[in-house]
């Protein structure tokens, strides 16, 4: 497990490092509305992203299992259909995405001040979705194969690129146009379509199972009973995601009413936020993958050995990251925050949420071994019920009907992951257990 979890946490890691790194250039030499028009667009991209990212977790599912399985003709039909569903996916959302960009930031009340560099931001990330959608895709395709290194090592690539990119383009070097804030946006787009090209040509080098070649050329289409079998895995994780990245615009929409500090503060805090949860999401794949593994291969001991592993890591990682970010919190926003009214409330939402993100990891485990053997509508469903039931009415009661203010808002989130985990926790424990371990021991 270890082997597999560094490389992925690594590689979770390095792609948050160009939009850290993104944020700290904005942020310090462009200014406080440009780094709020990236934190006002974030949760709608999120939202779009959602699709492909539920798509991707049925597909290393359905992968795992044919893996563990030895079943190498399934194997690359869900690559084929995935493919092409993803692709058709990404063209249509960058269309309307592109077309509604205006509309959509203006209805989550997107500040004024930053409304027009919001939305041509928005649709430069918009039109690179197809590009996007691909590579994250065919990275799933090998973490559900078990092979973490190769993604890590291009995304080192991808990561070099982007930061070589960032300021050649924001600040106009070498002859190029000086783009600002969009510079950061085509920094990322080139260094994706660069990095995607780059993969595919290695894996048809190294011969790769997973190689672009005639056998998965022959699956390419909509393959109907594999197609529903992907939307039954993917279409409860994309939901989740969707309604996830939803109630972010809902809480982006009570951070916008206090000004575009707050909403760059939200910003901030979501950078760092974004890397002390990064195990734990690490973890939730690992154990998805070597859950739909064992499960493939029948492997009831190894099934309850992922899990214990699982969690253990999940508190002594979550520990070894939480602490020094609350010893140092107000020295690492200081990085891309300048203004000291944005550090104050960007700090104040790290000390009220940083220690929930270790039940969060808790959560995560149980919740992908269910998903590992094809229980994903639970966990949908708990996950749903924990941020409309709970953080979106606290952050709303709180922040508008009490003296709190906006730390209302923050106190919605540990309110909404110790919810979460009672209810998947639950379930676990007296549903889901029971069914599987009957099912494997016949």
């Amino acid at each position: 497990m270890i082997a597999f979890l560094i490389p992925l946490i690594l590689s979770n890691a390095l792609q948050s490092v160009g939009q850290l790194v993104g944020s700290i250039v904005v942020g310090r030499w462009i200014g406080v509305e440009a780094l709020a028009a990236i934190s006002a667009f974030f949760p709608l991209f999120f939202l779009v992203i959602s699709f492909v990212i539920g798509i991707g977790s049925g597909s290393a599912i359905l992968i795992g299992q044919a893996y563990g399985a030895r079943n190498e003709e399934k194997l690359k039909a869900v690559v084929g259909t995935t493919l092409t569903f993803t692709v058709i996916l990404g063209i249509v959302l960058a269309v309307l995405g592109g077309i509604f960009t205006e509309d959509i930031l203006l209805l989550i009340g997107t500040p004024s001040n930053i409304i027009d560099i919001s939305v041509h931001y928005a649709r430069i990330m918009f039109w690179s979705l197809p590009f996007l959608f691909l590579y994250a895709v065919y990275t799933t395709f090998m973490r559900g194969t078990g092979d973490s290194k190769t993604p890590f090592y291009f995304l080192i690539v991808s990561t070099a690129l982007n930061l070589i990119l960032l300021p050649v383009l924001i600040f106009g070097w070498i002859g190029l146009p000086k783009l600002g804030l969009y510079g950061a946006a085509y920094a990322n787009l080139v260094s994706t379509i660069v990095t995607f090209i780059a993969m595919l040509w290695y894996l048809r080098w190294k011969k790769h199972p997973l190689q672009f070649d005639a056998s998965v050329r022959r699956h390419l289409g909509m393959d109907r009973e594999m197609l529903k079998l992907l939307l039954r895995l993917g279409i409860p994780s994309s939901i989740s995601m969707i309604l996830v990245s939803l109630s972010e615009i809902a809480v982006i929409i009570f951070v916008n009413r206090f000004g575009s500090d707050a909403t760059a503060a939200y910003g901030a805090g979501n950078q760092v936020a974004s890397y002390v949860q990064m195990p734990a999401i690490s973890l939730g794949m690992t154990v998805s993958v070597l859950g739909a593994q064992s499960i493939g291969a029948g492997q009831l001991d190894r099934l309850k050995q992922v899990i214990r592993v699982g969690i253990m890591l999940n508190y002594i990682i979550g520990a070894i990251i939480i602490i020094p970010v609350y010893l140092f919190s107000e020295h690492i926003l200081s990085w891309f925050i300048t203004s000291s009214d944005t550090l104050d409330i960007a700090h104040r939402l790290l000390m009220i949420t940083l220690w929930s993100y270790l039940i969060f990891g808790h959560t995560q485990i149980y919740g992908a071994t269910m998903r590992s053997s094809g229980t994903v509508l639970w966990p949908t469903v708990f996950n749903i019920v924990s941020i409309w039931c709970v953080e979106v009415p606290v952050a709303y009661v709180l922040s508008y009907h009490t003296s709190l203010g906006i730390e209302g808002i923050w106190i919605g989130y540990p309110a909404a992951f110790i919810a979460s985990f009672i209810l998947v926790y639950s379930y676990y424990r007296f549903s889901w257990k029971k069914k599987q371990i009957t099912r494997l021991v016949h």
